[in-house]
């Protein structure tokens, strides 16, 4: 069972760099796709970035990107999402996910964390 746990969430101000992390207990072939999402009150979620595991291909959502970075290390079994340049339109609830699709749909991913909040003060 894959298990995945963010951390690195928190309260910064507008211009920030914070770095999150997602530990996976289980990341194989069979779950080649791993995505940060977040979800801010009153909204949906929506897909921030994802990697392809296999050859780390990143893709990014307009709103992060030149912002965002995302990146794996398979030997620690992480995925970290490096945030620059922070935006009260950040704020929300960071989830990391896997999945099998080359996509930002969090309808595609299938095994979630529970998520770590950034907070963005202007």
């Amino acid at each position: 069972q894959v298990q995945l746990e963010e951390s690195g969430g928190g309260s910064v101000q507008a211009g920030g760099s914070p770095r999150l992390s997602c530990a996976g207990s289980h990341y194989t072939i069979n779950r080649p796709v791993i995505g940060w999402f977040r979800q801010a009150p009153g909204k949906e979620r929506e897909g921030v970035a994802r990697i392809y595991t296999g050859t780390q291909m990143p893709d990014y959502a307009d709103s992060v990107l030149g912002r965002f970075t995302i990146s794996q290390d398979d030997a620690k079994n992480m995925v970290y999402l490096q945030m620059n340049s922070l935006k009260p339109d950040d704020t929300g609830i960071y989830y990391c996910a896997t999945g099998r699709t080359l996509s930002l749909r969090p309808r595609d991913y299938n095994f979630w964390g529970q998520g770590t909040q950034v907070t963005v003060s202007a």
